[in-house]
């Protein structure tokens, strides 16, 4: 039995095909670069949805997208910046419409925690927080065991908690967010303003570099980061009292430094009484995370397992 897993992202689209046991047996990249209508997406993610199946030994139970935005039943509501085509689509009954299959759509970071649960550093916890920092910062909150979204699952963006109110503008409009600090957009021009390089000259993997090898403005600007990822993850240790914080993204990979460095600032800044038995770790199943997180969604809705599929 496989499920076929779908992480659209406005640089790629990530498919996995993936049997009960959590094993990725099929997987490959779609460029979506330069592919920003909502037609083409669709297209893009009924054919990939075609190229899994073509790889399945046995039945395909359904699919499940993960997708940048807020997310209401299968609706890509809206809030996608990197896709701002995507408003009001209810992607999961065009696609199911498409492929003869059943679909479940959710946000991306939600489907990366949940992926992270099953079968990474979440594994055995009822209350977690799950953070991907990258061009902006994206939020779960996991609390006794369920997928907390709010309202009508358009809550828990935890990259817009406010952290200075006359802070620079957001992405989404506001100022002062969590990501306007935090995100390695935000590390990359800060680092740029220190060294007077273009950001666009700039990546997190050299920058990771220049600070290991103890270069003042890489140091500089790090240190930064780990103030203002310490400040927001405080306040949400303030709020939730985690039993783990847990930071996915390629920053959370530039080495063993990484977390210890947050883990003394937030518990220098939150309550001792709700921080005592929080742990802050680093994802497990990185790339993989939003792919697992799809794969579990389906095998655990059981309308799924009465699918089938048939090659159009």
């Amino acid at each position: 039995m496989y499920a076929i897993a779908i992480d659209v992202g406005s640089t790629f689209i990530k498919c996995g095909l993936i049997n009960v046991k959590g094993e990725i047996v099929y997987t490959f990249k779609m460029p979506s670069r330069d592919i920003l209508t909502e037609g083409e997406i669709i297209a893009l993610i009924n054919a990939a949805v075609r190229k899994c199946a073509s790889q399945a030994e046995k039945q395909v139970l359904g699919i499940g997208i993960g997708f940048p935005g807020i997310v209401e039943n299968n609706i890509i509501v809206g809030g996608a910046d990197n896709l701002p085509g995507f408003r009001n689509v209810n992607l999961g009954a065009i696609v199911a419409a498409s492929t003869g299959l059943n679909v479940i759509v959710d946000n991306d970071a939600n489907m990366m925690a949940w992926g992270e649960m099953q079968y990474g550093s979440g594994k055995n916890c009822s209350d977690v927080v799950f953070l991907t920092v990258g061009t902006g910062i994206g939020g779960c909150l996991v609390i006794n065991n369920k997928l907390y979204g709010g309202f009508r699952n358009t809550g828990a963006e935890l990259g817009h908690i406010v952290i200075n109110f006359n802070g620079p503008e957001c992405s989404c409009g506001g100022r002062g967010c969590f990501e306007a600090y935090a995100s390695v957009k935000a590390l990359i021009r800060d680092y740029a303003a220190l060294t007077g390089i273009s950001p666009a000259d700039l990546n997190r993997k050299l920058l990771i570099k220049n600070y290991l090898l103890g270069e003042e403005a890489a140091i500089t600007a790090m240190k930064q980061h780990f103030n203002y990822m310490s400040v927001g993850i405080a306040s949400l240790v303030n709020i939730f009292s985690p039993q783990k914080v847990i930071i996915g993204g390629g920053i959370a990979e530039a080495g063993d430094f990484y977390v210890p460095e947050i883990t003394r600032r937030v518990l220098q800044k939150a309550m001792p009484d709700t921080s005592s038995h929080t742990v802050i770790v680093r994802a497990q199943t990185g790339d993989n995370a939003c792919l697992l997180g799809c794969a579990s969604r389906v095998f655990s809705t059981p309308v799924l397992f009465q699918s089938n599929y048939t090659r159009k």
